[in-house]
């Protein structure tokens, strides 16, 4: 258990009290030689490494992604679609999770507060008043008013440290914030894309089924006629039914997706506004081509890497913590204030009284419960460090696989433009000759299922793009900005 070497004023005590009571001079100079010699105990910030070697470009690399300048701060500015551009922005402020990690960010702040303020010393004031009797003899009474200040001296930088380790929650509460922001925008993002890309699927397919439907009606005139059978015009119907079958499918999804985009931006499901001025008759895409910059600036952009590092720097301090508190600490106190019988008497001669206390602990028997400490700490310490390592290679990883897959989109896009060209003509020459009579009805039909094929792929091809810019974006970080109101707070008190 610790022990303590303290002393008093020997004035304020009865004289044969006294001798106990003073101050050793000798004792503290000893305990100060043996505080000095536990100093090596601090370990080495070095211990865990965190390093992961980085490619110096991106494998996927093409010149179809050059390294001019974008902004990807505000990437949804790019698609130039307004109401994309008003839902982010309002789920960056309204959003639950934003306005949950903008809560904690505030949180960590105070506690970096909280943690500072133990650096300085502590002053407190007080006042009481006692009335006491003892057997027979008359009451007396007591007031009291006065000052108390304690200050524990940081010897080996146990709250340094711990000042360091709420300055790094502070920067991992921004980050995360960060992190956040960047997940939701992409979000929201890609809920529009959706909405958008199966509202020109739901046009394609009510397109197609005008188209069929005028066909199913020829067919019926022609059977009428006698110039076509009936299994022709069971076929047509049967064309026509299919398409019209996908409609309520479609308008589901649509409607799952503005779902999706009101709670996203913070509001109950319903009509939204920025759905009904939507103009676009098809999904966004940004027209500009997404710059790239080195594997390592990539790192330092994403929050959720800064998130680990900052973590990581959190677990370091905190185990220079634990160990520091291994070790002996220096308290010292004292009081100042004014001690009278009446109150009137509170500030006359003799009312003043003054104290001052140090006290040295040094824990001697704890059963190994702070070595212990220690070491859960700097197990801690090297779990962060492995879950930043673990970021960094994932944070490539999305990078990569996202300029794959924005790749294959454009290559994809490219195909079934043609093909749905093709497809356009092919059907309006089968419709034509067909009502001449120059081609039989199995070749209408089967132009015409593909049209709606690749007209329904080249739509979803089109959303495929955007969502794969998006998810560019956001594996590049985009999406976030530093808060340097955030960074100053965290400087060293």
């Amino acid at each position: 258990m610790p022990t303590r070497a303290s002393g008093t004023a020997p004035h304020l005590l009865p004289r044969r009290l006294a001798h106990v009571y003073r101050f050793d001079r000798a004792g503290v100079w000893l305990a100060a030689l043996a505080l000095a010699g536990c100093a090596a105990l601090a370990p080495d910030a070095r211990q865990h490494d965190t390093t992961v070697e980085l490619p110096p470009t991106w494998r996927d690399a093409t010149d179809t992604t050059p390294s001019a300048a974008v902004d990807h701060r505000d990437w949804w500015r790019h698609f130039d679609d307004p109401s994309l551009t008003a839902l982010v922005e309002r789920a960056l402020q309204a959003n639950t999770d934003v306005r949950g990690a903008v809560a904690a960010l505030r949180q960590a702040r105070a506690r970096l507060d909280v943690q500072a303020a133990a650096l300085s010393p502590q002053v407190s004031g007080s006042a009481s008043a006692q009335r006491s009797r003892s057997g027979d003899l008359p009451a007396n009474n007591l007031f009291r008013v006065g000052l108390d200040a304690s200050w524990e001296p940081d010897l080996f930088g146990a709250q340094r440290a711990g000042v360091s380790a709420a300055q790094a929650d502070v920067m991992a509460g921004l980050a995360t914030l960060g992190d956040v922001q960047v997940s939701i925008a992409a979000e929201t993002a890609l809920a529009y894309l959706q909405w958008s890309g199966t509202r020109e699927r739901l046009g394609v397919a009510r397109r197609n089924l005008e188209l069929q439907l005028e066909t199913l009606q020829i067919t019926d005139w022609r059977t009428q006629a006698g110039l076509a059978t009936s299994l022709e015009l069971e076929q047509a119907r049967t064309a026509a039914e299919q398409t019209r079958a996908q409609i309520p499918l479609l308008d589901s999804t649509l409607t799952q997706a503005a779902n999706s985009l009101a709670v996203l931006t913070g509001r109950a499901p319903g009509v939204l506004p920025e759905l009904q001025s939507a103009t676009a008759t098809q999904a966004p895409v940004a027209p500009v081509r997404i710059a790239l910059r080195i594997p390592a600036d990539t790192l330092r952009q994403r929050p959720d890497v800064r998130r680990t590092e900052a973590l990581w720097r959190a677990a370091a301090a905190r185990t220079q913590q634990a160990q520091a508190q291994r070790l002996p600490s220096l308290r010292l106190t004292g009081d100042i204030g004014l001690n009278a019988l009446t109150l009137g008497a509170l500030g006359g001669a003799g009312s003043g009284v003054a104290a001052l206390l140090a006290g040295v602990s040094l824990p001697i028997l704890d059963g190994g419960a702070l070595r212990a400490q220690a070491q859960a700490q700097d197990a801690a310490w090297e779990q962060a460090a492995r879950t930043a390592q673990g970021t960094v290679l994932a944070a490539l990883k999305d990078v990569e696989d996202a300029l794959r897959a924005l790749q294959s989109a454009q290559e994809r896009r490219a195909t079934l433009q043609r093909a749905a060209e093709s497809a356009g003509n092919a059907a309006l020459l089968a419709g034509q000759r067909y009502r001449s009579g120059l081609v039989d009805f199995q070749i209408v039909l089967d132009t015409q299922r593909s049209q709606l094929a690749t007209q329904d792929s080249l739509a979803s091809a089109q959303t495929d793009l955007g969502t794969a810019q998006v998810r560019l974006f956001k594996a590049l970080g985009g999406g976030w900005t530093l808060d340097e109101a955030a960074v100053s707070t965290t400087s060293t008190p």
